[in-house]
């Protein structure tokens, strides 16, 4: 009898010792990523962001204007994968103007300048030395510029009217749109040629594209009575319009996805939100900086398909506006640059970054 207790209590033992301590205790859920705050080296203020733009996880760019006393002056900052550093190294760092449209161009980064009124492309070359390509012509007003390999357009007006620049590598051309296009809002491009631009024609808003030999109407089914914030162009040949439709006076957000062979719409839970700086972002859903409800929090909005979720900021002591202008995808995080306002203060540059 004593000989089958001991073997029973064996049993038992070796039984216990082959059950995984891990499946006896419940895992912890996966915590979800939360947004940081990123120092970035202060300017005068007021300054205001104009474009973000990321080559991947270790390079970004951040462009803008700040307050000098006599008029603007450009900014530019870097970040190198662990810190924003302001660059003053390229042509015309300290006259007035200002620096916007952040593009990447093989191995070099190209970057719209508003030269004391003159236009012109900064090239920054893989070795890190600036050098500059001068505008044809001088406009009234710069409104648009992006440049792929082979390619680069800006778009304006001067006392003529509309003017479509292209750069083909080795010169400027001018050229023409379809009959009835007063204005040209917003311009990129995936290739030489494939670029889409937003119009303001007399029959309303429309979305035009270059194949390579003219700009034609995309007849693009708009929502009635809208416009266009941005348009999305992605490696795969997806296109995602961002944009505003007016019913009764009032303004929501649409998007309209071209998964390359027809459009789809959808009505996201964004209130009158401005998509201009919508991303994609690694996680396969669109990201973008929405008005917060709370001064000391800046807020992001995720849209995936049909369902929309928000998240927060880091908290900011003593903010009265935290404000996200542009957003862009780094490797597997997503960057932020913009401005906060801390009460008694002016607005001053902020960064934040999740995930990565």
């Amino acid at each position: 009898m004593n000989g089958l207790r001991a073997v029973f209590v064996c049993l038992v033992l070796a039984c216990t010792a082959v059950v995984s301590p891990a499946a006896a205790v419940p895992r912890a859920a996966p915590v979800a990523p939360s947004w940081s705050a990123l120092p970035v080296p202060a300017a005068s203020p007021p300054v205001t962001v104009l474009d973000l733009g990321a080559r991947g996880p270790g390079e970004a760019w951040a462009t803008g204007y700040e307050q000098a006393a006599d008029g603007q002056r450009p900014l530019l900052y870097r970040w190198d994968g662990k810190t924003w550093s302001r660059d003053t190294t390229f042509p015309g760092a300290g006259e007035p103007g200002y620096l916007r449209g952040v593009q990447f161009v093989g191995k070099e980064t190209w970057i719209f300048h508003n030269r004391a009124g003159e236009g012109e492309i900064l090239r920054r070359s893989a070795t890190g030395g600036w050098s500059t390509v001068p505008l044809p012509q001088t406009l009234w007003t710069y409104q648009d510029f992006t440049a792929v390999p082979g390619a680069a357009w800006v778009v304006g007006e001067d006392e003529t009217g509309l003017k479509v620049l292209h750069y083909d590598g080795s010169g400027w051309t001018e050229q023409s749109t379809p009959d009835g296009v007063r204005y040209l809002m917003g311009i990129t491009a995936r290739t030489a040629t494939d670029a889409w631009a937003w119009a303001d024609t007399d029959t309303g808003t429309a979305v035009l594209r270059w194949d390579g030999t003219a700009w034609r109407d995309a007849k693009v089914p708009l929502p009635a009575n809208s416009n266009i914030h941005t348009i999305l162009l992605e490696p795969n040949g997806r296109a995602t319009i961002g944009g505003s439709q007016y019913t009764d006076g009032v303004s929501r957000t649409y998007l309209m996805t071209w998964n390359g062979q027809a459009w789809r719409t959808t009505d996201p839970a964004l209130g009158d939100t401005y998509t201009e700086d919508m991303v994609r972002g690694p996680d396969g859903a669109l990201w973008l900086p929405v008005r917060s409800d709370r001064a000391f929090q800046s807020k992001y909005a995720r849209v995936d398909g049909r369902r929309t979720t928000f998240s927060y900021g880091p908290e900011r002591t003593n903010a009265i506006l935290v404000k996200p202008s542009a957003l862009t995808r780094a490797g597997s995080a997503l960057l932020s640059f913009g401005t906060v306002e801390i009460y008694g203060s002016k607005a001053n540059l902020m960064s934040e970054r999740l995930g990565g």
